[in-house]
Parts: C-alpha cells; sequence; structure tokens
C-alpha cells in the first residue's frame, strides 16, 4: 500500500465541470495562460467617497497639506557660547575689525603693514633696520655705541621699544620707518653696486632714479664688469639673511671663457680649488648648449669676485660673467638696464626662503 501523500500542484485550478463551468467569473485568455481577467465587467474594489468640499489624505503628511518633513527638537540645537540663534537658524558672529587703512595707498597687503608698523610699538634695532640704514645687529652696535636717541635722550640699552610719534635720530638724523621696498634688476655692465662712490661715474641706483622715493640699497655686491640678477632693498633684515655667509644662498653664474674648459677642469672645480683666502669649490657646473668654452656654475658662497678667482687659479680667463639666478630671482622679461618691483606672491617666498 503506497501512503506517500500527492505533490501539491500550484496551479490555476481546472475548471469545474458540469453547470459551475459555464458561472465561472474567470475565463482564460484567448492569446494564452495569463492574468485572469473578468468577463462580467463588474468592479467590486472598494472606493471611498468623497464630497465636493472633502480633500482626498496625502500620503506625505496631512490631509491637503504639502510634506513638511519631521520637526526638528529644539533641545538638539547645540548653542555655543556667547551666540544666539535668530530667525533665519544661524548665529550671529561678531564682526571683524580692521584697522583704518592709510590714504593714497590702493594695496590692501601694503596698508596692512604699514598699519602694523605705525600703531605698534617696535624695538628700536627693527625700526632702524626698517629704515634701511643698517641691519639689526649693526644696529645694536650703533646703539650700544651711543650714537642713537628717542626723544632727545640718547639709548644705550638693547630692547628698548619705539612708539608711534616718537622722534628717533641716528648721528644727529631723523629716522623715519618706511615702508618695505624690493626690486629685482638686470644690472648691465659698468655701473657699480654701491649707494654712494666718489669714485663711480655710474650707479646701479642711477638706473632707478626718482621713480622709487625710499632709500634703497643693493643686496650683496656685483664688480663693474659683471652683469646680471640684483636685488635692491630698504629691508635691512632681509639684505643680512641674504649676504651673511652662515645662510648659504645660491647662485648661478652664466659663464664664458677664453678657450675651452677641460672636462678634469670640471671636475677640480667641483671637488675644490685653493685660494688665498681658503678652499672654495663649486656646488655643480656644465656646459652651456654644448659649447666648452661657456660652462653654467652653482655657488653658495659669498666672497669677493669668488667666480673669476676660480677660474684663474686654473689658468683661465673671464670673458663675461652674468649672474642668472639669486635667492629665487631670474632676470627673465627683463633687458639690460631694467627693473621691476616685486610682486606680493615673490615677498613672501623671499622672506619665507622657499625657492631653494
Amino acid at each position: 500500500m503506497n501512503n506517500k501523500t500527492p505533490k501539491k500542484s500550484y496551479g490555476r485550478k481546472p475548471a469545474q465541470a458540469g453547470n459551475n463551468a459555464g458561472n465561472s467569473r474567470y475565463t482564460k485568455k484567448e492569446t494564452g495562460s495569463g492574468r485572469p481577467r473578468r468577463d462580467d465587467g463588474a468592479d467590486t474594489r472598494p472606493r471611498r467617497r468623497q464630497n465636493d468640499d472633502e480633500k482626498r489624505p496625502s500620503r506625505f503628511g496631512d490631509a491637503g497639506k504639502p510634506y513638511r518633513g519631521r520637526p526638528r527638537r529644539e533641545d538638539t540645537f547645540a548653542k555655543k557660547a556667547g551666540a544666539r540663534r535668530n530667525d533665519n537658524r544661524s548665529f550671529d558672529k561678531p564682526k571683524r575689525t580692521y584697522a583704518e587703512k592709510p590714504k593714497g595707498i590702493k594695496n590692501t597687503k601694503t596698508a596692512k603693514t604699514v598699519v602694523e608698523q605705525h600703531s605698534e610699538e617696535t624695538r628700536l634695532n627693527k625700526y632702524i633696520a626698517n629704515s634701511g640704514i643698517c641691519s639689526r645687529r649693526e644696529a645694536d652696535n650703533y646703539i650700544t655705541a651711543g650714537l642713537v636717541s628717542i626723544n632727545g635722550q640718547v639709548v644705550t640699552e638693547l630692547g628698548v621699544k619705539v612708539s608711534p610719534g616718537d622722534d628717533v635720530r641716528f648721528n644727529g638724523e631723523r629716522v623715519k620707518g618706511e615702508m618695505k621696498v624690493y626690486i629685482v634688476l638686470n644690472k648691465p655692465k659698468d655701473f657699480v653696486t654701491t649707494t654712494d662712490d666718489p669714485h663711480a661715474d655710474r650707479t646701479v641706483l642711477d638706473l632707478i632714479g626718482d621713480k622709487c622715493p625710499q632709500r634703497i640699497f643693493p643686496v650683496g655686491r656685483l664688480d663693474r664688469n659683471t652683469t646680471g640678477v640684483l636685488l635692491l632693498t630698504n629691508d635691512g633684515e632681509l639684505c643680512e639673511q641674504l649676504t651673511h655667509p652662515s645662510y648659504n644662498k645660491k647662485k648661478i653664474y652664466h659663464v664664458r671663457l677664453n678657450r675651452n674648459v677641460k672636462v678634469a677642469d670640471l671636475r677640480k672645480l667641483v671637488e675644490g680649488v685653493e685660494l688665498e683666502d681658503g678652499m672654495m669649490q663649486a656646488d655643480e657646473i656644465a656646459y652651456v648648449d654644448g659649447e666648452k668654452s661657456e660652462v653654467g656654475l652653482e655657488i653658495h658662497s659669498g666672497r669677493n669676485r669668488v667666480v673669476r678667482r676660480m677660474f684663474e687659479a686654473l689658468n683661465y680667463q673671464v670673458k663675461t660673467l652674468d649672474r642668472v639666478y639669486f635667492a629665487g630671482l631670474t632676470k627673465k622679461n627683463l633687458k639690460r638696464g631694467q627693473w621691476r618691483f616685486l610682486t606680493e606672491k615673490e615677498i613672501s617666498i623671499l622672506r619665507m626662503g622657499a625657492y631653494e
């Protein structure tokens, strides 16, 4: 005897035979097996009747109203100390105050520097260095020597601060805290890099003329026959950083010689050449565009005429010497004798020393 339960079939029940077959509410589509269709046209689904003035309930909120979302709890709104919330759900932040911009100055960054310089107390050595007379270290020596006075009284102590309106004098002449000026110049030949030389016919300051009212001076020195990049400024502190040997600022020169340079001599220049003031070596050296009589030389030393003396030690004569790079500055778009003011970006890079 077979006790197995017959498998359940999942399908439409077959139409019953007999009288119930013709009274079935469902019939099969003529096109095949599919969803049953009502053959009597009756619609028995419940329908909600509504009056003319009645609004149908919305699936997104209250009846007849648009969806507004879940209301925010007031206690979840964290208030900051000292702040209050207004109707626009924002904090009332205190307004920032700025120093008044001096008249006649269009650049806001420069204006801020001038305001800070004239509205706050400044150390005496910094005040003197800002005027372009000397560096801070040299100003300390002048102060201890009794060459500086404030409001008629000689000051010999370091660390004294200057207030706005004080009469600061150096060697009897009044010192003015001037606005910082930075100029890059493509120095031509036969110009001396000095502010005052009675034996010089032409100085680099003659190229600037009266277009810069501030008292500026060249940073470092290029001899009369050397051309190229030269920085002029009245920032004594920056001048010290760029010229002092301990800072080792990079310089690149284009040297043209009287004859071809041997590869062995290039190697000697990198290893070191003995000069009268000690051993000197180049950081990098290479030929320029395959010309063996022209080399590009990178060096960090600031000794006097060091490049010329290095080649003279190897029996070479320098015909032309052009500085093409100094402290991140180049002579791009500047012809011989032309100059320009540095941009704010260049000044920031120069002050931070971010060019190497």
